[in-house]
């Protein structure tokens, strides 16, 4: 990754949070340098986007973070494999009690030793567990990136959830046929929030919901 890459993606970083610390950035440098390193062994992202890990991948994850109500205090990534979003939010966001649930032992071992590196606070958990498998973690605010489809993404989602909370799912240039499907079983209160690294891509913000087959009980 080039430095004029690097600079561009801090630059881009600050847009979207304009009072995030040079600590955080330096902490967000150290992730990128950790995966790198653990990219030559295991696959942790796409080969094509590594040139550009700020704005695929950083800036991606880090459009989250003002979305998350100052309330919060756990929140829950499913599936984290390299660490998007949950190892970014946990950078800019410290007050929060994040959990990493990730099944891979590699990419959990990945994520320690870059959570280790980063210097982030002792309330990060990495569970290595299967979603559906994994201890439900009653969290505020659950995420997810390029994980599933959205109708099993909403049911790994109530597992995980606390009573309220919200879910933010990135999703692809196919959301809205994906989200007109899952809405045939499940009643949802959902808020579409467009992405600023992909113009095709949007946040799923989702608030509360529930399948249809308990509403019709």
């Amino acid at each position: 990754m080039s430095d004029a890459a690097r600079r561009s993606g801090e630059a881009a970083l600050r847009e979207v949070d304009p009072t995030v610390s040079r600590e955080t950035v330096a902490r967000l440098e150290i992730m990128v340098e950790t995966l790198l390193h653990w990219q030559k062994a295991i696959n942790l992202v796409s080969r094509t986007t590594l040139d550009d890990v700020w704005t695929r991948h950083i800036l991606d994850s880090a459009q989250l973070a003002p979305l998350i109500s100052a309330d919060a205090r756990t929140l829950a990534d499913l599936g984290s494999g390299p660490g998007f979003p949950g190892l970014v939010l946990a950078a800019l966001r410290p007050e929060l009690d994040v959990i990493l649930i990730e099944a891979d032992a590699r990419k959990s071992a990945y994520l320690g030793e870059a959570a280790r590196r980063m210097g982030l606070s002792k309330s990060l958990k990495i569970v290595i567990a299967r979603v559906e498998a994994a201890p439900p973690a009653n969290a505020d605010v659950v995420t997810a990136r390029a994980l599933a489809p959205l109708g099993q993404l909403l049911a790994w989602g109530d597992r995980h959830r606390s009573n309220p909370a919200i879910c933010l799912f990135h999703k692809g240039k196919s959301w809205q046929a994906e989200l007109t499907e899952t809405m045939k079983d499940w009643d949802i209160e959902c808020t579409p929030l467009s992405s600023v690294t992909d113009r095709d891509a949007v946040i799923l913000r989702i608030g509360a919901y529930r399948a249809k087959a308990l509403r019709d009980r």
